[in-house]
């Protein structure tokens, strides 16, 4: 396990600034993060270093999609998988729940929430069941109970949301689909989009859909870079047979632009995809397709697949400090360091009470707080 830990300081630090560190400097501790269930049916958050040593293990009421890491404290935020009815934020220091935050009558969560840049409120994604319109909400996390400010998506089933890096501009998922529970609804008029809006007025500023025959790939999972350019994972609703590009690339004021993988790796993507994230440099992005037992990696700079790794149900995903680096997490329990340019995989090392686990669709990598 040291030589495991010694290679995530590095990779979140650099291995050259590590080195030079006197001992009371080196850097704060590597957390992972993310929702998992246990073989008994329970439901979990969990907070673990880069040692495979539990920081925190919290029951949650139902199943959780999404983990956010607090800012400026050491808080970190499980959202409800949809239909969702809460979002737990938690201390991992002291395993406190700090809030649990319920939606507004006739609303549900849609799997996603993330915090502000300085960390006073939380953005959620939500749906108004009764009209089926997508609405995104900030709440402050002095006083979560009511929404401060509450827009629509412009879209159905809003997902990921992201933040543009001015902080000036929410970035929704719209994917498209109406839902009555788990069950989707109008697979067939599905129309999926992303949308910028406004942080202060809910405006907004852009949106883009895809092609007509395109229209049942939701866009559902994202990530930004600091150029602004976004990675799309998309999830296909139309029939078994069909030969869909399944990630989408797009810059502010152009059209959506489907990235296709060359033809067997497209199958074995099995027209889902679970989650991206952009490394440290911006330029590479990692898209995982879990139940083709795969994770795909792209050049954005131009605009091409690169290659491919398998994993075993591998979903969550986060970006170390160092270029062309990932972090991966399996519904199989195990998580991985990936080196695509060296087609390459590296287990980490986890105790029987980790790696019995079923790790949930993503998961978060971050310094912790004191």
């Amino acid at each position: 396990m040291e030589i495991n830990r010694r290679r995530l300081l590095q990779l979140m630090a650099g291995a050259a600034v590590l080195t030079a560190l006197p001992s009371r400097a080196q850097p704060a501790p590597i957390l992972i993060a993310s929702a998992a269930d246990t073989t008994d049916g329970k439901h979990w958050l969990i907070v673990m270093d880069d040692l495979g040593v539990e920081r925190l293990r919290h029951l949650l009421p139902e199943r959780a999609h999404h983990v956010a890491a607090h800012p400026t404290r050491p808080w970190v935020a499980a959202v409800a998988r949809r239909p969702g009815y809460y979002i737990d934020v938690v201390d991992y220091n002291n395993a406190q729940l700090v809030h649990r935050i319920e939606p507004q009558s006739g609303r549900h969560f849609y799997g996603h929430a993330i915090f502000t840049p300085d960390g006073n409120g939380l953005w959620a994604t939500e749906m108004d069941m009764d009209s089926g319109e997508g609405r995104v909400t900030l709440r402050t996390l002095a006083d979560p109970a009511k929404p401060l400010l509450d827009f629509s998506t412009a879209g159905i089933g809003p997902h990921e949301l992201l933040l543009s890096p001015d902080g000036s501009t929410l970035v929704i998922a719209n994917g498209g689909i109406l839902t009555d529970g788990r069950d989707k609804l109008n697979i067939d008029s599905m129309q999926p989009s992303l949308a910028y809006l406004d942080v202060a007025s809910g405006a907004l500023l852009e949106q883009r859909f895809l092609a007509p025959d395109d229209h049942q790939l939701s866009i559902r999972h994202m990530d930004i870079n600091a150029n602004g350019e976004v990675i799309i994972a998309l999830q296909y609703q139309g029939e078994a047979t069909d030969d869909k590009p399944l990630v989408a690339l797009h810059r502010r004021g152009e059209a959506l632009l489907l990235l296709r993988a060359p033809a067997d790796i497209n199958r074995q993507m099995a027209q889902y995809c679970g989650s991206a994230r952009f490394d440290s440099s911006g330029r590479i992005a990692a898209v995982s397709a879990p139940r083709g037992n795969l994770i795909t990696f792209w050049d954005v700079a131009e605009n091409r697949f690169l290659t491919s790794l398998r994993t075993a149900d591998g979903c969550g995903l986060a970006a170390t400090d160092e270029p062309e680096v990932f972090i991966a997490s399996s519904g199989r329990g195990r998580c991985y360091t990936l080196y695509p340019r060296d087609d390459y995989r590296e287990p980490l090392l986890l105790p029987p009470q980790l790696s019995s686990l079923a790790w949930d669709n993503h998961m978060a990598l971050f310094h912790a707080l004191g």
